[in-house]
């Protein structure tokens, strides 16, 4: 059974400080361990060299939201979230290529 361990690269106004210092985030899947993250990442960028992948598991958050017929109770999705740090020299992913 065949699953995607990459789902999407996770930018924010953090992460994007970040990547000058070789950090990058991805949102996984949340059953992938840090072995199949790092192989899933080398697949898709070849010409990178990783050295450490940090993985941590993000909780959902309550919303609540005021309509006409009353309160709306509800929760945003959970996640897993890993960051990949890129070994000194190796070179740099650039998620803005094709845009």
């Amino acid at each position: 059974m065949s699953r995607q361990v990459l789902i999407r690269p996770l930018i924010t106004e953090k992460l994007t400080a970040q990547m000058e210092e070789s950090h990058y985030a991805f949102i996984v899947d949340a059953k992938a361990n840090k072995i199949e993250i790092k192989q899933a990442i080398q697949r898709r960028f070849p010409m990178i060299e990783i050295k450490e992948v940090r993985t941590m598991n993000v909780r959902g958050k309550h919303r609540r939201q005021m309509t006409r017929q009353g309160v709306r109770i509800g929760r945003k999705a959970k996640y897993k979230k890993a960051i990949v740090t890129l070994r000194p020299g190796s070179e740099q992913i650039d998620f803005f290529e094709s845009v």
